[in-house]
């Protein structure tokens, strides 16, 4: 039987008892190279901890490689993992996908590693198995051999660095993000500028889905969904709410942007300078929650 994480934690700290820890030299080894060499989820109730760029997944859930609305891609690096919510979110959003004439359902790229973690490459994020990418190529086979899904790519939906759609664009682009962000679950979704802009031009009704939708550099060819902290999940960070409003007006700023690009404001000497922040990719086990340690090495 499963047990959430945290109640395991709880009566560990009343009874004195150790759990488990990340192992001998967990400490100094690099967290990315400790969960990326984890093959299967860990043995609790799924439950996030710790914040979508540093933290973990226990009770990891695997994404069946293809399903009746959808393929996972990229099998080879056995990203196919997540939070239960997200794989039923997969489940609802690739069945309404395969409803729009020319999809099948969806092609899904990265969710997480089996545990969560730092990843050895790619994603600052998708360490809790809250978020997902979602190829823009419309699935249009659902029968595509694992080496197939090495080889092809998605497709771009922009142009104009990103601040236009091109005619890869379509009203099922359309419809399916729009769905996608309806569901309560959803945070945010990260697409292009061009998208967002576009997304506002269509919407003719109730415009307050579009809230979620955000602008973000390189999410042309696939869109990013991330899900909100699970309820009753005390170990998993909240990320601040979108602004208020529904972002288009930001979103076409942004574009006039890339077209027009405004000449670098003088840097100020007295201003302080920013902190680099750390990769996640150099994050040792110290550097995440607690709760990590089990996760790892749950014995």
């Amino acid at each position: 039987m499963r047990y959430p994480l945290t109640i395991l934690l709880f009566l560990a700290a009343l009874t004195g008892l150790t759990l488990g820890t990340a192992g001998p030299g967990a400490a100094q080894a690099l967290a990315k190279d400790l969960f990326g060499a984890k093959t299967d989820g860990s043995p609790h109730l799924s439950e996030p901890f710790g914040f979508y760029s540093k933290g973990c997944l226990a009770g990891g859930v695997e994404l069946p490689e293809t399903g009746p609305t959808w393929q996972a891609m990229r099998l080879s690096r056995n990203r196919n993992w997540g939070h239960a919510d997200t794989i039923d979110y997969i489940r609802n959003l690739s069945a309404f996908a395969a409803k729009q004439p020319g999809w099948q359902g969806l092609y899904v790229g990265d969710i997480s590693q089996p545990r969560g973690g730092p990843m050895t490459s790619g994603h600052r994020s998708h360490q809790m198995g809250l978020d997902v990418d979602i190829w823009m190529l419309p699935a249009s086979r659902l029968n595509l051999s694992r080496q197939f899904r090495e080889n092809i790519s998605s497709i771009s939906v922009t142009t104009g660095n990103e601040a236009y759609v091109n005619d890869n664009w379509s009203t099922p682009h359309f419809r399916i993000l729009r769905e996608a962000a309806k569901d309560r679950r959803v945070e945010r979704i990260f697409v292009s500028p061009g998208v967002k802009v576009q997304l506002c031009k269509q919407e003719t009704g109730n415009r307050r889905w579009l809230r979620k939708i955000r602008p973000l550099g390189y999410h042309n060819y696939h869109f990013h969904v991330r899900l909100e902290c699970p309820r009753r999940a005390s170990g998993c960070v909240k990320q601040d709410a979108p602004p208020p409003g529904d972002g288009c007006d930001e979103a076409q700023q942004w574009v006039n942007n890339i077209v027009n690009p405004q000449p670098p404001k003088p840097r100020d000497p007295d201003a302080p300078r920013r902190v680099p922040q750390p990769h996640p990719r150099t994050f040792v086990m110290s550097d995440l929650p607690q709760a990590c340690a089990v996760v790892l090495n749950p014995s």
